[in-house]
């Protein structure tokens, strides 16, 4: 354990919240500021704790866009419990679907820090005494995460939930793989035309285990988000159309139980840091494995443990993952399954329980979570239905559904979803085709240079080098559409709707000089899953020879905040975290 290092205006916020307003004539001024925007009513309304409502919403994003809906009935349940509301949006709020494929995806990542760092501005300028967040998508549910940590009040976290599914089953993947097919000649425009249209009915984060439903089903076992967070679809369907549909009520309840139990935490002083312990983490990567998150969650809850000053690594995640069986597949790595038929099979507790009861030795059923411990949610969870949920004795594959592979081109890690990777495909060799960003690679793939056999190597996409880590759901999508058999390694990442041989997170990053930069076309690289092993065939003499003579890397990105959060960033075996430039 690290102490995290805290800012002594935030200390403040933690010892005294809002009773700040009141220690002395010389707050009345911002006294009389509250009074003139309504927060309060007068200065006796101070005795009144008062809560922070911090929402995302925004209507450029699918997820965030009923977000309105849900904040106006956590206030009026709050306020309804004779507190003071203050009610904020936060911005920077990025759709990493809408930002895929062009400049805009450089944001993504980025925009998880931009995100935290607002809240911690809120609550530094506007101090109070507990808070709760509405969010959703991709980098917003990991940014919230880690300003409760940081902030350190009591806190609690609410998600939009998820989309619910298209026509036939079909999703947000359904599209990008149809852009493949469509250009390998499978199917017509009108007929892509057709799967955009149909694919994403409504409301809601992308239908799937994408990132950000990993990232709001680890909030329920992590702690900070009540049980049916991740699962409770976004929207309910009126009629039998894919477009007509209504706010969840489910939905909405959840988060007005959200705000209840916040002022039940305030009451008992539960902060973030009583809930986020190693064993949190611990319990958090298990229900990754035994579910097949995003890999993505791999580089956020480790930017979330760095957050609260607790030492965590691969090596330990991979240990979990050898101990913890995918007793579950859901879309992408199963199309026909998404987040409402989890929710029906008993959602994260009934994954929990699975894997519980095959004597994980990595849970542990006594840590704190803001509705009590997470035993209380497990054991009430039912147990595996045998179809779409399995038992740990009869799982899908016998280790985790994320695997960590080390070697001589990933000397810090890379990260595989092995949910998603196919039988024949766990143990590959073929020769490199490098490609020195997303672009070009999309373009080799869609123009035919991709065969099958290929290992296909996208460099210079890492936290530095993009900058900001740029998903590669384009690409893969379109290599899997296509019906091609070739591997993908790269130091960017993957959207959790990523399926087949695809590597990322390769830490040292090419901009930082790892060797991942010194690959040639035509280098046979070799793949071993099983045995957690990714390395190129070149001698030590030959690897030494071409570091030597790697020329410094030179970022795109000259100016803007972009320039800024480069030359901070630090590799994606640490989060992806910034510097603190102290």
């Amino acid at each position: 354990m690290v102490k995290p290092v805290i800012n002594e205006g935030i200390k403040e916020i933690q010892k005294h919240g809002s009773k700040i307003f009141s220690s002395g004539p010389q707050m009345l001024p911002s006294v009389s500021l509250m009074i003139a925007e309504g927060a309060i009513r007068s200065v006796k309304d101070l005795k009144k704790p008062i809560i922070t409502i911090v929402n995302s919403f925004t209507t450029q994003i699918p997820g965030h866009a009923h977000l309105d809906q849900l904040g106006a009935a956590v206030k009026a349940q709050l306020e309804s419990m004779g507190v003071n509301v203050w009610y904020t949006n936060i911005g920077g709020a990025v759709c990493d679907g809408i930002a895929m494929g062009h400049f805009g995806m450089k944001y993504s990542l980025a925009s998880r820090e931009l995100i935290a760092d607002q809240i911690e501005t809120i609550m530094g300028a506007h101090p109070c005494d507990a808070w709760i967040g509405i969010g959703n998508c991709d980098k917003i549910v990991p940014a919230m995460y880690n300003a409760m940590v940081r902030v350190n009040i009591p806190a609690i976290y609410v998600s939009g939930g998820p989309m619910l599914s298209g026509a036939c089953n079909s999703d947000l993947i359904s599209v990008f793989e149809g852009v493949g097919k469509f250009s390998a000649k499978k199917i017509s425009l009108p007929e892509l035309n057709k799967i955009a249209e149909c694919s994403c009915p409504g409301y809601g984060s992308c239908s799937g285990m994408f990132t950000a439903n990993s990232m709001n089903c680890l909030g329920e076992v992590l702690g900070f988000a009540l049980p049916g967070n991740g699962t409770i679809p976004a929207t309910k369907r009126i009629t039998n159309a894919i477009h007509q549909h209504v706010v969840n009520p489910e939905r909405i309840q959840l988060a007005c139980d959200a705000a209840k139990q916040l002022l039940k935490l305030l009451k008992n002083n539960v902060r973030p840091l009583d809930i986020l312990t190693r064993d949190a983490i611990d319990n958090a990567f298990v229900l990754d494995m035994a579910m097949g998150g995003s890999t993505n969650t791999v580089l956020h809850v480790l930017a979330l443990a760095n957050e609260a000053g607790i030492k965590y690594d691969l090596k330990r995640i991979e240990a979990i993952s050898k101990a913890t069986p995918n007793v579950i597949k859901i879309a992408p790595s199963r199309p026909e399954v998404h987040l409402e038929h989890v929710k029906a099979i008993g959602g994260m507790g009934a994954i929990m329980r699975s894997v519980y009861e095959g004597k994980n030795q990595f849970i542990n059923l006594n840590t704190k979570t803001v509705y009590g411990t997470l035993g209380q949610y497990v054991k009430r969870s039912p147990k595996p239905d045998g179809k779409i949920l399995r038992t740990a004795k009869n799982p899908f594959y016998p280790e985790g559904g994320l695997a960590v592979l080390f070697g001589n081109i990933a000397r810090k890690g890379a990260v595989v979803k092995t949910s998603g990777v196919e039988a024949d495909m766990m143990k590959f060799s073929g020769p490199a085709k490098v490609y020195e960003s997303q672009e070009d690679a999309l373009h080799g793939v869609l123009k035919g240079q991709v065969k099958n056999g290929d290992v296909v190597i996208i460099r210079y996409e890492g936290p530095k080098g993009g900058p900001g880590m740029q998903e590669m759901l384009s690409p893969t999508s379109a290599i899997k559409g296509a019906g091609i058999r070739a591997a993908l390694i790269t130091d960017g990442r993957f959207s959790g709707g990523t399926r087949g041989l695809c590597i990322g997170h390769v830490a040292p990053e090419a901009a930082a000089g790892g060797e991942i930069a010194i690959i040639k076309n035509g280098d046979i690289i070799d793949i071993d899953v099983a045995k957690n092993k990714m390395s190129v065939r070149l001698s030590k003499i030959e690897i030494a020879k071409r570091m030597k003579a790697l020329k410094p890397f030179v970022s795109k990105i000259k100016g803007g905040w972009l320039a800024r959060y480069a030359s901070l960033v630090t590799s994606a075996d640490t989060g992806a975290v910034l510097k603190n430039g102290v």
